[in-house]
């Protein structure tokens, strides 16, 4: 009795002690508001993906939208196109049809290295096989 407990309380400390000392992904828009400027992600990481030739590879990792005007539709938005091209230390995206003023738009940036421990699903209330997010705001 006494080992289960003390087991319970070393796993519950293991796992509250578990902080990430990740960058922060932020986004800025650049170049007079045309582009989007995401930093934050890991240099090396970037430049491993940046390397890969498969077509989108950067719309599959972050992705831009278009707010609606009734925000519980905005995971059924359609991407917004365009290209991104790794810069320095950060990626920039370059929508195909300019950012409308005034419009708000969001980027979402799947969280790949979260959610792959059973720790991640039970602090989360994360369900199996869906893949953690974070939305950043922006707008034009």
């Amino acid at each position: 009795m006494k080992k289960s407990i003390f087991i319970i309380i070393l796993l519950m400390a293991v796992g509250c002690r578990h902080k990430s000392n990740k960058p922060v992904i932020q986004i800025n828009l650049v170049d007079s508001n045309k582009n989007l400027k995401i930093s934050g992600l890991d240099y090396a990481i970037m430049q491993d993906i940046n390397r890969d030739t498969t077509a989108n590879v950067w719309q599959n990792l972050i992705q831009v939208y278009r707010m609606p005007t009734d925000t519980d539709l905005k995971d059924f938005q359609p991407v917004q196109p365009g290209k991104y091209m790794v810069k320095d230390s950060a990626v920039v995206f370059t929508p195909d049809t300019p950012f409308t003023p005034h419009q708000t738009y969001f980027m979402r940036y799947y969280q790949y290295d979260k959610g792959s421990t059973a720790w991640d699903y039970i602090k989360n209330h994360q369900k199996p096989g869906k893949k953690q997010h974070q939305d950043l705001i922006f707008k034009q």
